[in-house]
């Protein structure tokens, strides 16, 4: 069986990513119509890096998170515990640095990076407080926390819809790409048990992260919660 369940044990998760890695990013833009492209720039922009920033760019899967940092200038370092996603990112994106690192223990010396991101990620964390405190360890006083990750729709109707809805329709929708559309009932649920976008931030403040904030990207499907070291 390739799907997680809601306990997140590490080598569950692993699993199932490795064995939808060859696909993940064709059936991750199917899913989304394409909106992942626009939450991904609006990382960048939140992020803000400068031509030579170091950062991380945690659970990383295949890589397309961290690429576009180039752009800008930046080196971003792609680190996930998936080693099927490594090697199909390796793949797609040989220009791309790939380390291989549980994020609640990270192989990185404290204060290292400029910034660190984790887009869609921090939600399969077995402990999600030790991953943003493993974050914080290994960013500079004064670096930046931006997590991307799927939220609580701001509009109660939408809200609905989307849970009732889009939600129960995900694994037919992942069953037209994907090689295991069984992990996406683990992603269903999973997104309905993560905290809402006030829930988020005040982990992400226990954690040791200064000013959380966050902004809602379509109508609160995603949030954009950013922080300071």
């Amino acid at each position: 069986m390739a799907r997680a369940e809601l306990d997140k044990q590490p080598s569950d998760v692993r699993r199932m990513f490795d064995t939808v890695a060859r696909r993940y990013d064709l059936t991750n833009d199917l899913m989304t119509a394409g909106i992942q492209r626009s939450w991904r720039r609006s990382m960048v922009r939140a992020v803000g890096p400068r031509p030579g920033d170091l950062v991380l760019d945690l659970a990383a899967g295949t890589g397309c998170s961290s690429e576009p940092f180039a752009q800008h200038g930046a080196i971003a370092v792609a680190c996930d515990f998936s080693v099927g996603m490594l090697r199909q990112g390796r793949i797609d994106r040989p220009a791309v640095p790939f380390v291989a690192g549980d994020g609640t223990r990270l192989p990185f010396l404290d204060d290292t990076f400029d910034s660190v991101t984790i887009s869609y990620g921090l939600r399969n964390f077995v402990d999600p407080l030790v991953g943003l405190r493993e974050m914080r360890r290994v960013v500079r006083p004064g670096g930046r926390l931006v997590v991307c990750e799927f939220s609580t729709p701001t509009n109660p109707a939408f809200r609905a819809l989307y849970l009732d809805g889009f939600m129960r329709a995900l694994p037919a929708i992942a069953s037209v790409t994907a090689s295991a559309a069984d992990a996406y009932t683990y992603l269903a649920e999973s997104i309905r048990a993560w905290p809402d976008q006030e829930g988020l931030a005040t982990l992400i403040a226990e954690a040791g992260w200064h000013d959380p904030e966050w902004r809602n990207l379509t109508g609160g499907i995603v949030a954009l919660h950013r922080a300071t070291a």
